[in-house]
């Protein structure tokens, strides 16, 4: 176990370490400003909040096993083997420090003047506890310290009872359970199992010995876990119940570099050995790992006081400008940088570039309230200082893996001065200002973009059909002629040799790269318009990876979405329905058919012939005519647009990403070069495919 890594504190840990600075009120009335959100972000944030709490327990030495549990009707339980929230009474709010922490912000062992508090927290300035009690409609603090267990409920962050203890226990450790408010939360408070199990693991490989377990329980039997001698009132650990649930264990000695290697494991690296400093820097704990893969993109994963900043902040702008100065600095000292190629910038020493940055600081200043983004300004000399010498230590070292990389960084310099060329060439001042578009756009007539929107559709069968049956004031389209180039590891030069993506590109209007400016976008509306085929969704995943790997804000503003056209167009007698899947197929023919013929193939709708109407005559017709699309372009204009393109009817679904870290792995897997964990996807899921036969 790292001494760095968890500190023990010293001195008593007692109530007059909690301090008080101001009351809970403002929570409910505007929860956005302390959790971010109301949507699921927010109400996944409060389990981030409480884990937090057990989180800096371990942080300071003083534990060892966390343990989480989804339980029936969307309660949590965070369990931890630390020391325990102090029970006595706090000598300035006259009530349980206990009490005292769950329902009065910015309270907590944060705040301590002196040596007794952490050293190191990763809480939100101490409102964690406090905030998800005022969030929740029920909570529940169950402390064993002492000799003794102790519980108090709340509700909306109000007490229910003073703080009691209840029976004498062995155990050491606090355990809250928080069921989120519905008026708060009010897209629902179901939590994702995927979230959690990822947000978790992640914080594991962070702490060196720590033990971090995940159960997920939601279908367990209420009165199993709450009644009997073997239920949750008497056990401290719930997986002392020996249920068979669904459970992750995570924990690594191997911290950083264990992370780093489960980033690059479908990844193949140029560089063989992960690189690895832990220094304590003008009081600031230090801790970086890289390595370089055979890939043009660039995953930098940053936290402070173990908190994800996906904004990067201070501790990223001083590894950046560090990575940077080293690499030049030693591939002009080595001659292996060429005059003609000049230095390295920023951009080319990221190219390829897996790394996890941590920093642990005692006072930490956070832009925005939901910690995004590190501003503690120390951070950025510390890490530039102790990551700089180590780095400098290992390529001085290691002159073979200090070649790849530096080789690495010159491919990056050419294929930069390659791009600025055929970008130069390509987008040329105008072009993005509708001057030249291109020729295959059928641009809409208003040249407002909030109103505007694009299909992109596979074909010109496709392309013909929407071109007649759209709204020509307001949407344009764009055909692409089969299947674009899978970019995942072409650089930008290749992409903008390809005319289909040249289009695409000229079209949006936002340039690429560099230059790329989202207010320049011409459409607020992408819509992908692919058939129903395995050829369309292959397609689909070309534009998709296009768009996630080099128009990423696109994406996270909302203007990406797909097309649901109808898979089924059925007459029943005279009615026509379209079901978009099969589940609504049967829905509209009915399960208890049994003297319908249902016609199914790819052939128009028939009439019923005279004898048919004839014979039918005053009752049901017999026959139920279903016709299956496979592409846009069998549906004449009429029926795409009042399927596909009318507002008012349409279905479209709206591209997001969760979890980037996530998606990145995903596109690497069923886009990259490497063969076998592509193989093993398909082999896994092959039984979930749905085949077109």
């Amino acid at each position: 176990m790292a001494k760095d890594n968890l500190k023990k504190v010293e001195g008593k840990y007692g109530a007059d370490s909690i301090s008080v600075l101001e009351g809970l009120e403002p929570v409910r009335r505007r929860p956005g400003m302390y959790i971010g959100s109301t949507g699921p972000e927010g109400l996944h944030h409060l389990v981030w909040e409480i884990f937090d709490n057990s989180r800096d327990e371990a942080m300071a030495g003083q534990c060892t096993m966390i343990e989480v549990v989804l339980l029936p009707d969307d309660h949590i339980r965070v369990a931890d083997n630390g020391r325990g929230i102090p029970v006595d009474v706090h000598s300035k709010t006259k009530v349980s420090a206990l009490e005292t922490v769950m329902t009065t912000l910015h309270a907590g062992g944060k705040f301590g003047g002196d040596e007794s508090g952490y050293k190191v927290s990763g809480g939100l300035h101490g409102v964690g506890a406090s905030v998800v009690n005022a969030l929740s409609v029920y909570t529940k603090a169950e402390v064993h310290r002492d000799g003794g267990k102790y519980i108090q409920e709340y509700s909306k962050g109000k007490k229910k009872s003073t703080v009691k203890k209840i029976a004498s226990s062995k155990a050491h450790g606090t355990i809250i359970t928080f069921l989120p408010d519905e008026e708060i939360f009010k897209e629902g408070t179901k939590f994702s199992w995927d979230t959690i199990v990822n947000h978790l693991r992640q914080q594991a490989y962070l702490v060196k010995g720590l033990k971090i377990t995940i159960i997920d329980a939601r279908e367990v039997d209420p009165k199993i876990l709450f009644t009997g001698k073997n239920s949750l009132e008497d056990a401290f650990w719930f997986s002392e119940l020996g249920l068979e649930v669904p459970s992750y264990s995570f924990y690594f000695e191997g911290g950083l570099v264990s992370l780093v290697a489960f980033y690059n494991k479908l990844q193949k690296p140029v560089q063989d050995t992960i690189f690895y400093v832990e220094k304590e820097q003008d009081g600031v704990g230090v801790e970086v790992a890289l390595q370089y893969i055979d890939d043009i993109g660039t995953k930098i994963v940053p936290f402070a006081n173990n908190i994800y900043t996906p904004e990067g902040g201070t501790h990223v702008t001083g590894f950046k400008t560090a990575l940077t100065r080293l690499l030049n600095t030693y591939g002009k000292k080595n001659n292996a940088i060429k005059e003609s190629d000049g230095g390295f910038t920023g951009e080319d020493v990221l190219e390829g570039l897996t790394a996890v940055i941590s920093v642990k600081l005692r006072e930490i200043q956070f832009e925005g309230q939901t910690k995004a983004k590190l501003g503690s300004m120390e951070a950025q000399g510390a890490v530039a200082t102790a990551f700089g010498d180590a780095f400098a230590n290992f390529l001085e070292e290691n002159p073979d893996e200090a070649k790849v990389i530096i080789n690495k960084a010159i491919l990056a310099v050419r294929a930069r001065k390659a791009a600025k060329a055929a970008k130069d060439s390509i987008l040329r001042k105008g072009a993005l200002e509708g001057m030249t578009l291109p020729g295959k756009l059928a641009d809409c007539q208003t040249k407002n973009a909030t109103e505007s929107e694009i299909f992109i559709v596979e074909g010109d069968s496709a392309g013909g059909t929407a071109k007649t049956g759209r709204d020509r004031r307001t949407q344009a389209i764009l055909p692409l002629r089969g299947k674009i180039l899978n970019i995942e590891r072409a650089r930008l030069d290749r992409m903008l040799a390809s005319e289909q993506i040249k289009n695409l590109v000229v079209a949006m209007g936002t340039a690429i790269g560099d230059t790329f400016d989202i207010e320049k976008l011409r459409y607020h509306k992408i819509i992908i318009a692919t058939d129903a085929d395995v050829d369309g969704a292959h397609i689909r995943t070309l534009i998709l990876t296009l768009f996630y790997r080099y128009f990423k804000p696109l994406i996270d503003g909302g203007f990406i979405y797909i097309a649901q056209p109808p898979l089924y167009k059925i007459k029943k007698g005279k009615e026509i329905f379209y079901a978009y899947d099969e589940a609504e197929k049967i829905k509209v023919i009915g399960k208890d058919a049994p003297d319908l013929e249902i016609v199914e193939g790819d052939e128009s709708i028939e009439e019923n012939t005279e004898e048919e109407t004839e014979e039918v005559k005053g009752k049901k017709s017999s026959k139920i005519h279903v016709q299956r699309y496979k592409g846009l372009g069998e549906m004449n204009a009429e029926e795409l647009w009042e399927t596909t393109m009318d507002p008012e009817r349409r279905i479209l679904k709206q591209v997001s990403i969760n979890d980037a870290a996530d998606a990145d792995k995903v596109f690497d897997m069923l886009m990259g070069s490497e063969v076998a964990p592509r193989k093993s996807f398909i082999q896994t899921h092959a039984k979930m495919a749905e085949l077109d036969i």
